[in-house]
This record gives C-alpha cells, sequence and structure tokens, in this order.
C-alpha cells in the first residue's frame, strides 16, 4: 500500500523551533518526525511514499538522501502550496488505481497500523475511506466527529467551543482505490481535505479508533509533550 506524506506546512504555531527546521523534521525524542513515520509504515510494508515539500524544502531533501528510505521517496517540492486535497488530487496517479494512505505528517502517531489496515479491508461496503481516530482532552482545539452505530462518520465539528464528545480525526486516512477515482470526477478542483473532500463523504467514511499514543506536535505544549 503506497502512502502520501503531507510534508509542505510552515509549522506557523511551533515557532521559533520552526524559523530553521521543517515541522516535519522536528526531533521527538532525538529521531526526526519524518523519520518515525516513515520507519513505523516501512516496518507493516507500507510504501513506497510520495513526500509534498515546500517550506525550507532543502532540508528534507538532504533528509531523504541521507536516509535508508531514499529508494522508496519521491519528493515533490510546491513553490506554491496546493492545499491538503489540492496535493492529493495532483497526485492521484501515484496511487496506480489501488488503495492507499493520506497522512498529514505532523503528528506523533504510535497506532499499531497493521489493525489500521485492517479495520479498512473490514469495513461497511459503502464506505470509501478508513480515518484514524483518537481521544483527546482538549476537544475545543480539534475536529470532532460524530459516529453511527457502525463506526460510519455522520457528522464533524471543526475546533468549536462545545463539541459533543472528544473522538477527534487523527488526519490519517486510508482511501479505496474507487474514492481515489471518484476525486478525479466530482472533487477535482477541490483545495482543503477537511473541509472539502471529508464533507462530501460524509456518511461513507468508516474510522479506526487508536488507544495508543496520538499527538499533534503543532505547538510548544503538544511538542513537549511528545517528548515525554
Amino acid at each position: 500500500m503506497r502512502a502520501l506524506i503531507l510534508a509542505a506546512g510552515l509549522g506557523t504555531r511551533l515557532r521559533p523551533l520552526t524559523n530553521s527546521i521543517p515541522k516535519c523534521l522536528v526531533p521527538i525524542k532525538g529521531q526526526p518526525l519524518l523519520d518515525i513515520w516513515l520507519n513505523r509504515l516501512s516496518q507493516v510494508n507500507i510504501g513506497p511514499f510520495l513526500i509534498n515539500t515546500s517550506y525550507l524544502s532543502s532540508q528534507v531533501d538532504a533528509f531523504i538522501d541521507a536516509s535508508p528510505y531514499r529508494s522508496t521517496v519521491q519528493l515533490v517540492n510546491e513553490t506554491v502550496l496546493l492545499g491538503t486535497a489540492g496535493t492529493l488530487i495532483a497526485n492521484l496517479s501515484f496511487f496506480q488505481n489501488e488503495d492507499g494512505m493520506l497522512i498529514h505528517g505532523d503528528n506523533y502517531c504510535l497506532a499499531d497500523l497493521t489493525a489500521f489496515k485492517k479495520a479498512h479491508f473490514d469495513r461497511p461496503s459503502d464506505c470509501l475511506m478508513t480515518m484514524m481516530t483518537f481521544r483527546t482532552d482538549t476537544p475545543s482545539t480539534c475536529g470532532i466527529v460524530e459516529l453511527d452505530e457502525r463506526g460510519v462518520v455522520i457528522g464533524f465539528h471543526e475546533k468549536v467551543a462545545n463539541p459533543p464528545g472528544n473522538l477527534a480525526n487523527g488526519a490519517v486516512y486510508i482511501l479505496s482505490a474507487e474514492l481515489i477515482d471518484d476525486l478525479r470526477t466530482n472533487l477535482y478542483t477541490a483545495k482543503d481535505f477537511s473541509t472539502e473532500v471529508l464533507n462530501y463523504y460524509k456518511g461513507r467514511i468508516y474510522t479506526y479508533e487508536t488507544s495508543e499514543v496520538f499527538i499533534d506536535v503543532g505547538t510548544p505544549n503538544t511538542y513537549a509533550l511528545a517528548n515525554k
């Protein structure tokens, strides 16, 4: 299974750390975040990888070139950011008409990826993707999802004051080949995955909840938490 890792963000909330290092390379216990992703994905036979870059892209280029993953990674530099959906849609051919993963690379995720894949393959037949979810202590800062009795998304609450619950979207997805093909026809102009793509497929998104460590390292506080 191939994986597209989104790694082009500016990391503005993590400044001043990201003034000199791209967010995807910030170290967690001494190991670059992107290295953690590539290592854990490779261990469960996920790959090859497509990684989009932009901010401080030369550092990502150098990291990949010196890494054991260089033969399995394709880098795509965006001089103008395409957006989370825009990058996906611009690179649909990478998946070669098969199911594939879409990953926001700014999360520190120790989820059981084999179990995540199994959940996707066992999903309800009418669902076109599987979303990883996790429980959060700060639901107002996350995208909270509502589920039906089957574990299918029926509602989204993006960073609202009093969301109905604490089950958060982890921004790690497995997309079916059918969905990837459908994007070419119905959502080829989309720019944002959360607001455009997810809302379009509401009611057809299965979920897998991880109980393992899952932290968005986007702020100094959560970055410090990840390093504990």
